[in-house]
């Protein structure tokens, strides 16, 4: 079981810390199973990058990041080196803390 913080850039929203997290599902299925909105405008097939998150801590517990996803990474909006895409960082069958941060998704409203 896994415990995961989130943070969001975007103002007024308060950090979330969901508790008892199985492993085997997408940091973008957690937050979506948690009313947490991560956009994901190709449906979590790793075709875009609107799912961009930065994990601050804990990417040992996530499988590691694809050549395919490294290229969507590079597409999105300010990556930074921790950044991975929610679709992909699947919770390996462990137990720990994570943390991210979820880039401001306001910069997608135009889309």
């Amino acid at each position: 079981m896994y415990t995961i913080k989130i943070n969001f850039e975007q103002k007024g929203l308060a950090p979330a810390i969901l508790h008892n997290i199985e492993p085997d599902q997408s940091l973008l299925e957690v937050c979506l199973h948690n009313d947490i909105e991560l956009h994901h405008n190709c449906g979590a097939v790793c075709a875009c990058s609107t799912c961009h998150v930065y994990v601050n801590d804990g990417m040992d517990y996530l499988e590691e990041i694809s050549d395919r996803e490294e290229d969507f990474i590079d597409r999105a909006v300010n990556p930074r080196i921790n950044s991975r895409l929610g679709c992909q960082c699947v919770l390996l069958d462990d137990k720990g803390e994570i943390e991210i941060t979820l880039p401001d998704q306001t910069q997608f409203l135009g889309e």
